[in-house]
């Protein structure tokens, strides 16, 4: 029989049996630990900005389409469709980067359970590129007959009805 260990008690448990549980830690939620969330966010993103070419295509690409998203002449709803599957993306491609880079600092050598999580998570990336390509060409083809005529480009902007 498999047996596992438990790392804090290095105690060894069957695979079947569980480790006891150990009593969680209440965490104290007050405003400091909101802006600290809040300051580790943006350390994040920029971490990504930095050391991650892929994520910094993804960004160009989402800040290229949002303009052209307010713009056009659909609905609310369609444009705010539109902007969530690039953000969507975004999003994404943060999750795989943080997948990645912690399969990389568990281990360097290669291993085929390591490659199925980062090809797992890549497709992820690849499944949000996907949904924006089938979003944008459904609400780009019901929107056509007002698209094809360039009254979105027409000057002064009504933006109000």
């Amino acid at each position: 029989m498999a047996h596992r260990i438990d790392c804090a008690t290095r105690v060894r448990f069957p695979q079947r049996m569980k480790a006891p549980a150990a009593k969680p830690e209440i965490k104290r939620r007050d405003f400091r630990n909101f802006i600290s969330s809040i300051a580790y966010s943006i350390e994040g993103f920029f971490a990504a900005l930095r050391h991650e070419p892929s994520f910094r295509e993804d960004l160009l690409f989402a800040v290229l389409l949002t303009p052209l998203a307010i713009i056009l002449p659909v609905n609310a709803v369609s444009t705010a469709v539109m902007l969530a599957s690039l953000f969507l993306i975004i999003i994404v491609e943060l999750i795989n980067s943080a997948i990645e880079w912690t399969i990389d600092y568990i281990s360097t050598e290669h291993h085929p359970l390591a490659k199925r999580v980062k090809d797992m998570a890549s497709a992820a990336v690849f499944l949000s590129y996907l949904n924006c390509v089938v979003v944008w060409t459904v609400i780009l083809v019901a929107n056509w007959h007002r698209i094809k005529t360039f009254e979105f480009l027409r000057w002064p902007l009504e933006l109000l009805p």
